[in-house]
C-alpha cells in the first residue's frame, strides 16, 4: 500500500519539475522556515535573486534574517522589499514591510 506524499515531497517534486517557479520555491521556504531556517534561507535567497519582483518573499526572508541576528541585513531586505511592493501597487505589503522594517529599527514603541 502506498502512503500519500506530504506536502514537502510534493513541493519538492514540483521543484524537480520546474526548478524556476516562484510559487513553489516560496512555498518550499515557508515549508522549511519552522525546523530548517537555514534550508528556508536557501529558499528565499533564490527568491531575491532570481525573482526580485515576488513582493511575498521580502517580509518573510526579512524576519528570518533578523531571527539569524543579521538586523542590517534584514533592514536592506525590508528597504528594497517596500520598494518593490509599492512599485507593483501593493500597499499592503507595503504597509507590513514598513511595520517590520520600524520594528527592526527599533521604532515601533508607543507613547504612553
Amino acid at each position: 500500500m502506498n502512503t500519500p506524499a506530504t506536502r514537502l515531497q510534493q513541493l519538492l517534486a514540483f521543484h524537480a519539475d520546474d526548478p524556476t517557479d516562484a510559487f513553489t520555491i516560496y512555498a518550499l521556504a515557508t515549508e522549511y522556515r519552522a525546523q530548517e531556517p537555514e534550508r528556508a534561507w536557501e529558499f528565499y535567497h533564490k527568491l531575491l535573486t532570481e525573482h526580485s519582483d515576488y513582493v511575498g518573499t521580502y517580509y518573510h526572508a526579512g524576519k528570518l534574517l533578523e531571527q539569524f541576528g543579521k538586523k542590517d541585513d534584514a533592514e536592506k531586505v525590508y528597504r528594497t522589499g517596500l520598494k518593490v511592493a509599492r512599485a507593483a501597487g501593493q500597499q499592503h505589503a507595503a504597509s507590513e514591510l514598513l511595520q517590520a522594517l520600524n520594528s527592526c529599527l527599533g521604532l515601533d514603541y508607543e507613547d504612553d
